[in-house]
């Protein structure tokens, strides 16, 4: 749990550090999760787009002309993002996508055979229930 809670950290502070630089899905990315992390950016810049088109002139917009209404929802999705990043990093990748468990560190499949992850070597603790 403490690598879990550690990997969420620095997932919620590389998302913080992207938005920052008003790139979204940063932390995504750091946790590996490439389709949530395209989403988010899609989703940032969409919202952008549409919000710069309705509340100010596409043609003469610029960082220090935009109004607050654009510029306060923007802060906000990219708040909501790098909260998102901490969210999943929590969470952490329980099965791969054919039902096998993953790696909680790379999230590749496992095998119950093997005491370590065979695409990160990350050492593992399996827990059987004897019956």
């Amino acid at each position: 749990m403490v690598d879990a809670r550690r990997r969420a950290v620095v997932a919620a502070l590389v998302g913080v550090v992207g938005a920052s630089l008003g790139i979204a899905g940063a932390g995504h990315v750091y946790l590996r999760e490439w389709r949530r992390a395209i989403a988010w950016f899609t989703f940032v810049i969409g919202a952008g787009l549409v919000l710069v088109s309705t509340f100010s002139d596409p043609a003469t917009a610029s960082l220090e002309t935009l109004p607050a209404e654009v510029t306060v929802p923007i802060i906000v999705l990219l708040f909501l993002n790098a909260l998102d990043a901490y969210r999943v990093g929590i969470r952490g990748r329980r099965q791969t996508t054919d039902g096998k468990p993953a790696c909680p560190i790379c999230g590749g499949a496992l095998d119950h055979e093997l005491d370590f992850c065979p695409w990160c070597a990350t050492e593992l603790e399996w827990h059987y229930v004897e019956e």
